[in-house]
């Protein structure tokens, strides 16, 4: 219950309350500062139980690896798209990818594939997976429908992923992959 009512408020208040400039600063207070500090201090619980560890590593490599080859070209028919090109086509640069990007990604994943699904897992085993797979498509509104609905499948994908891998992870680098290749596609 904790975890479901905290993970909504930071998912609120990240929306509703802008804290910094810096989105990166904002994300990091609301998605991953946040969480922690709920995990030590009112769960009383070790961080590294929320996926934060590289868990089965030998099992999520491959997943992630056979996800990557598969999504390359589906994201390059997506590029293709006039909706999905209009709104990622900015001046790419990769040196904001890396510092902005890269850290939102790390923490919207902290908060989806480690604090909600490890906080949830216990509870409603697999169904964490489909609980988490909530919040992931709602925050992509704003984006191409045709982006958002793919959300569903691979947020579920991504879930089941960090659940049998025991880590948020494999779920981080895929969602790097797939921003990263889609914006590249888009723009060069």
């Amino acid at each position: 219950m904790i975890i479901l009512c905290a993970s909504t408020l930071f998912f609120v208040l990240s929306i509703t309350r802008l804290l910094s400039s810096s989105l990166t600063i904002h994300y990091l207070i609301y998605y991953a500062l946040l969480p922690i500090f709920t995990i030590i201090f009112i769960l009383r619980e070790n961080p590294l139980n929320f996926g934060i560890c590289l868990g089965d590593y030998k099992w999520w490599w491959f997943y992630v690896l056979i996800t990557i080859i598969i999504a390359i070209p589906i994201l390059y028919v997506g590029s293709i798209f006039s909706s999905i090109d209009q709104y990622y086509s900015k001046n790419f640069n990769f040196h904001s990818f890396f510092t902005q990007t890269i850290p939102l990604l790390l923490f919207w994943e902290f908060v989806l594939r480690g604090f909600l699904l490890f906080g949830l897992q216990e509870r409603f085993k697999e169904g964490s997976i489909l609980i988490q797979m909530v919040p992931f498509v709602l925050l992509h509104i704003g984006k191409p429908e045709m982006e958002i609905l793919m959300c569903i499948p691979t947020g579920l994908w991504l879930g089941y992923i960090a659940y049998r891998g025991k880590s948020f992870w494999p779920a981080f680098i895929t969602h790097s992959f797939i921003n990263f290749m889609l914006n590249y596609l888009v723009n060069y």
